[in-house]
């Protein structure tokens, strides 16, 4: 694993709860388009990597798949476990997954290539294990991201915090444009075929508190960010985050947060 996994595996651990509470019905909006990119039906074998709170494992199940979901993160398999009880939940990720060659008719990943240091080499796993002409379908945050999502970054750019030393990026090597073209490369360049990228645009509704709770348990690179600071520091960025919310409030006092994601699928 590079310095990136291993600072994003540390950043997860035992966080499942707090990101349940929060940050995973933002990731649940992509699961139904998720699943139609990949053909998920009844009898098929699909693998659903980065399982997390297993939101794509349990609506595979209800398609009548037989799914197999993983999640490197213990306190993520347990919830998922619980989510998806007809699913096979065990601890596995990338950049190294323990199935055969073809084993799976599709392979699904809802985020998870945001957080491997080494995305071509994830997808070439995925290919791996996916069957001769099965599909794969996969999901990243765009970028320039769009206002909804930029509002916590926001907060803490205009307290003054800057990414500390001991939160790695991606290589340059690594790195890739995530834009429809620049992911569509991205799965090509990993021998997919029929290769098809969209952008999805949606409002996600929650509250000034719930949005807040994630980061300020530590969820997320943004969670980093915040957490580790000192109480002055925390209640600064918490102070910028409260008047950046009144951009995005509606009249029922509820945040409507405008987010956009990239889908992308091809045969194996």
């Amino acid at each position: 694993m590079t310095a990136f996994d291993q600072a994003e595996r540390r950043a997860w651990a035992g966080r499942a709860a707090a990101y349940a509470a929060g940050f995973a019905k933002l990731c649940a909006y992509p699961v139904p388009r998720l699943l139609d990119a990949a053909g998920i039906r009844q009898g098929t074998a699909v693998l659903d990597v980065g399982t997390g709170t297993g939101a794509v494992a349990a609506a595979a199940c209800g398609r009548g798949a037989a799914v197999t979901a993983v999640d490197t993160e213990p306190s993520m398999v347990a919830l998922a476990a619980r989510a998806a009880p007809a699913a096979e939940v065990r601890i596995a990720g990338l950049p190294g997954l323990p199935f055969a060659d073809g084993q799976f008719d599709a392979v699904v990943g809802n985020f998870v290539l945001n957080h491997v240091g080494r995305p071509r080499a994830a997808l070439a796993e995925l290919r791996r294990v996916t069957r001769p002409g099965g599909r794969i379908a996969v999901t990243v945050w765009a970028v320039p991201a769009a206002a909804g999502q930029a509002l916590l970054g926001r907060a803490v750019q205009a307290a003054g915090v800057t990414r500390p030393a001991h939160l790695p990026t991606l290589a340059p090597e690594d790195d890739f444009p995530r834009t429809e073209q620049g992911f569509a490369a991205l799965l090509a360049g990993a021998g997919l075929e029929d290769v098809r990228c969209s952008t999805l645009r949606w409002e996600h509704r929650t509250t000034p508190e719930e949005w807040w709770s994630g980061p300020a348990a530590g969820v997320a690179t943004i969670g980093q960010l915040i957490t580790g600071r000192s109480p002055a520091t925390i209640e600064k960025i918490r102070t910028r985050f409260d008047a950046l919310c009144t951009e995005f409030t509606g009249p029922d006092g509820a945040l409507v947060l405008p987010h956009a994601a990239l889908l992308a699928c091809g045969r194996a």
